[in-house]
């Protein structure tokens, strides 16, 4: 076990979802994994492993932002000999082709500018794009199962309470150089692991539009999370 998670080594399976949500880490365990055990539940950050068409999977909860998150990646990467990790989260559209409820897969991420991503900025910025493999089953699969997603460049803030506020003006810089997206744990994912020489993939569900000022309801998130889950899923035991 580590300081941040109770599970013993060799509970957790070489590829990782990861979830910002506990709530979220628990509904995919419990809908989309067979025989699903219950790995971590220190600080509330439950982790689960199971089965998903005859591989291991494991699903684990990072909380919100790069501090956090980084803290599980690193342990699931040095301590539990975690190989592939996939982000299942939401994001903000920031054009209108990112439309609500669908996906969005981060082919490359910058930092929003340069106050911000001063966590995630401890690593390599050579390394903030996925593994390109994980990345070609993606479309690939999204395709076969026609789940409407995008693949492009996001940004990336450990700064949700701008003090420039949410709306548009605060991403222009971004828009301008033809993000589509903006997250607050891409970067921090694809820069850990490249550190650690893993792979890894974000895809995240539209729950917001910046461009059009939409945005769904909390109280829908997790069965917004199908499509998603299901291609991270697809991609995991077929790559």
């Amino acid at each position: 076990m580590t300081p941040h998670n109770e599970a013993d080594r060799g509970d957790y399976a070489a590829t990782v979802l990861l979830a910002g949500d506990p709530q979220r880490a628990e509904w995919i365990a419990g809908t989309f994994l067979e025989a699903p055990r219950c790995v971590n539940r220190r600080r509330g950050a439950l982790g689960f492993t199971g089965m998903f068409h005859g591989c291991p999977v494991s699903v684990q909860t990072t909380g919100i932002g790069a501090s956090s998150f980084l803290i599980y990646a690193h342990e699931l990467l040095d301590h539990y000999g975690a190989r592939t990790l996939i982000r299942v989260g939401t994001c903000g559209g920031l054009t209108r082709a990112a439309a609500l409820r669908s996906l969005v897969i981060s082919a490359e991420v910058h930092g929003e500018d340069a106050a911000s991503g001063q966590v995630f900025g401890l690593y390599d910025a050579r390394d903030c794009r996925p593994d390109a493999e994980l990345l070609r089953r993606a479309l690939e699969k999204a395709a076969q199962l026609g789940i409407a997603c995008q693949a492009g460049l996001t940004v990336c803030s450990d700064v949700f309470y701008h003090p420039r506020g949410s709306g548009i003006g605060r991403f222009a810089a971004a828009q301008a150089a033809g993000a589509i997206a903006v997250d607050m744990e891409t970067s921090a994912l694809y820069r850990i692991a490249g550190h650690f020489g893993a792979r890894a993939l974000s895809i995240c569900t539209v729950v917001d539009n910046i461009a059009t000022g939409e945005e769904t309801d909390y109280g829908e998130r997790q069965a917004l999370f199908t499509d998603m889950t299901r291609l991270a899923l697809e991609v995991s035991c077929t790559s």
